[in-house]
């Protein structure tokens, strides 16, 4: 855990001191968009990508971040654990080295994920003593994805499957 600690980007995450103040939408913009995308957020029945894209400027971050918040404070509940509806966030940005490569991008997301979720962090752990290569940049993506990401997410899904989705926001993953 210390070791992906170390690795873990924490510029890129909802909270960093990094994103302040945090491009939210002001109060009665954008709200047909959000109502769209907590509406599909909500369902418990399917799962969804959101993408939002358009030109630079337009709002994507502040959209971002709006969602991001209202899912921050969600609590889901199965077997009288609470845990957050967001699992994680990871904006990059073209400012900072970590954050604008990908080879940090799932060790940050499964460093969130386990911290919103302690029910898994025995599993990244041991996942993580088992081959520390994963908690280098350098190693392939696909491999990253696999053990430190779609694993832990799976273990979860199996005891969440009837609480509302998680939810993971990425942004500005043009840069």
């Amino acid at each position: 855990w210390v070791k992906l600690s170390e690795v873990a980007v924490k510029g890129a995450q909802y909270n960093s001191h990094e994103h302040q103040p945090h491009p939210k939408c002001l109060q009665g913009t954008q709200e047909d968009l959000l109502k769209y995308i907590y509406g599909f957020l909500d369902d418990t029945e399917k799962n969804h990508l959101i993408w939002l894209h358009g030109t630079a400027g337009i709002g994507k971050s502040a959209v971002a971040f709006t969602v991001a918040e209202r899912m921050r404070g969600i609590k889901v509940t199965e077997e009288t654990n609470i845990e957050k509806q967001l699992a994680g966030m990871f904006f990059f940005s073209c400012k900072h080295t970590k954050c604008c490569t990908a080879g940090y991008f799932f060790m940050m997301l499964v460093y969130q994920f386990a911290t919103n979720f302690p029910s898994i962090q025995k599993d990244v752990n041991r996942t993580i003593c088992d081959n520390p290569a994963l908690l280098d940049p350098d190693t392939p993506l696909c491999d990253q994805m696999e053990a430190l990401f779609l694993q832990p997410l799976w273990k979860l899904q199996l005891r969440l499957h009837r609480c509302p989705p998680l939810s993971f926001v990425i942004d500005v993953l043009d840069e």
